[in-house]
């Protein structure tokens, strides 16, 4: 016996998201990406935008904890800033 469908929502209804909201905090990867993606790019001129998040990768992976501090520490300040923010919009 088949089972039955499921009607699936319209598409478009998602909710829209409020332009003046607070931009999310960054994770200490992303603070780590962006400080070292110029140099990775300039080292690999040939590779396109996947490789380079890869070679990102593997060398966030190769970091020890105590290289890895200053960006969870970035981190803890920019979730600490989302928060205030979130609390700013919410009241």
């Amino acid at each position: 016996m088949p089972k039955e469908a499921k009607p699936r929502a319209a598409r478009g209804t998602r909710t829209k998201k409020d332009p003046n909201a607070p931009k999310r905090a960054l994770s200490a990867y992303m603070f780590f990406a962006t400080d070292n993606r110029p140099r990775v790019k300039e080292e690999n001129p040939d590779a396109q935008f996947g490789e380079i998040g890869k070679i990102l990768g593997k060398e966030w992976k190769a970091m020890d904890e105590k290289d890895k501090k200053e960006y969870f520490q970035k981190a803890a300040e920019d979730k600490k800033r989302y928060e205030r923010e979130m609390e700013e919009y919410n009241s």
